[in-house]
């Protein structure tokens, strides 16, 4: 499992490294500065040290670092068509062998999931509009439906508030039962609690358990599919591991495109 993992990542990130060493290259027969060998190429024969000189301005290191992360060239067309409409076979050329015209499938992963924490940074700030709370009260043998705006925790007045709190007081959690478990209702009675007196730590610890797990969702899929197609000896977990990194990145476009909408039309 980790060889095959090691494999995807060294895919994705040996190109980037390569090309950087290639293009920044000293000229052949230059000494290395690590053991002075005559260099023959990017690297050095004797103690593998890359010849690349660094000595560069940091707004050059910049552009070359986003240059190399998101390669911008043809394969980024090409490969964010296929990404959003046909995920499904961007992955089958990638598994054939058709490598060269889309970007490496970790790379693109690691970008979408960047973006998408930077976007949701960006409108995290956003206030979600009020929603319709909708009740049903039978009166004189008939239903009425009764709807009303329910306010963000941030918002609840004083008197809403207590009134919450008495309702939470008198929660009870069964659990495979028809009796209550009080264990589990005085934990959930407590998180309650904290929640409504501090709305925005809880907001704050939902993100960032959101972003652990947006990453886990990697390796909880491919073991997921690993399990799913167990006797399907043509499919290995490299296999299910690139259909994840494809299937999540465009969940992740998506995602972005979503929160982009909605931000702008309020």
């Amino acid at each position: 499992m980790s060889s095959e993992l090691e494999l995807a990542a060294g895919a994705s990130a040996g190109g980037f490294v390569r090309r950087m060493a290639a293009k920044h290259a000293p000229p052949l027969g230059t000494p290395c500065a690590n053991c002075a060998t005559p260099l023959q190429g990017p690297w050095c024969y004797a103690c593998g040290q890359s010849g690349e000189d660094f000595h560069r301005s940091i707004v050059r290191l910049m552009a070359e670092v986003v240059e190399g992360l998101l390669h911008a060239d043809g394969r980024l067309w090409r490969t964010l068509p296929d990404l959003m409409f046909r995920p499904g076979r961007l992955t089958r050329s990638f598994l054939e062998g058709h490598r060269a015209p889309q970007i490496p499938p970790l790379r693109l992963f690691l970008v979408v999931l960047l973006a998408l924490f930077l976007v949701g940074g960006l409108t995290s700030g956003v206030k979600v509009g009020p929603l319709n709370a909708t009740t049903h009260t039978k009166v004189g043998g008939k239903v009425v439906t009764t709807t009303t705006q329910a306010k963000s925790l941030s918002d609840l007045t004083p008197e809403e508030r207590a009134r919450v709190q008495a309702a939470v007081s008198k929660v009870k959690v069964r659990i495979a039962s028809d009796k209550s478990d009080e264990a589990a209702g005085n934990w959930l009675k407590e998180r309650l609690n904290r929640t409504l007196a501090d709305p925005e730590r809880f907001y704050l610890i939902l993100e960032q358990w959101s972003e652990r797990f947006a990453i886990l969702m990697l390796p909880i899929s491919a073991l997921l599919l690993s399990v799913l197609f167990i006797f399907q000896r043509r499919f290995y977990l490299f296999d299910h591991t690139i259909f994840s990194l494809h299937s999540l990145s465009a969940l992740g476009l998506m995602i972005i495109l979503a929160m982009g909408v909605s931000t702008i039309g309020g």
